[in-house]
């Protein structure tokens, strides 16, 4: 699928050139604090976890794009031998992965 090809472009784009954090505990305390210029989400989070990132990203304005695949896959995506769940887009760089957001 393009789009899955797409976002894994982006992610190597803003693994080189951006700044991110991972973590669902970081990403929410990121996002109180303002810090986040986006947020990306496994579809498989947590119900809970999932609403509370959606709940602070839409008070605060930020993107949030959900991957498609699971914790999992997004890990090997980015490189990392672990699930991660949640990714905190404190820089974005060269990436224009925010553009894959549905708002």
């Amino acid at each position: 699928m393009s789009q899955s090809i797409t976002f894994e472009s982006e992610i190597k784009v803003l693994l080189k050139t951006g700044k991110v954090l991972l973590g669902s505990k970081r990403t929410i305390k990121a996002l109180k604090m303002g810090k986040l210029k986006g947020v990306i989400v496994a579809s498989t989070l947590r119900g809970d976890i999932k609403s509370d990132i959606m709940r602070y990203a839409s008070l605060a304005g930020i993107p949030v794009v959900e991957y498609k695949g699971s914790g999992w896959e997004l890990g090997t995506i980015m490189g990392k031998p672990f699930l991660v769940s949640a990714v905190g887009v404190e820089e974005l760089g060269d990436s224009q992965i925010m553009k894959l957001a549905n708002g």
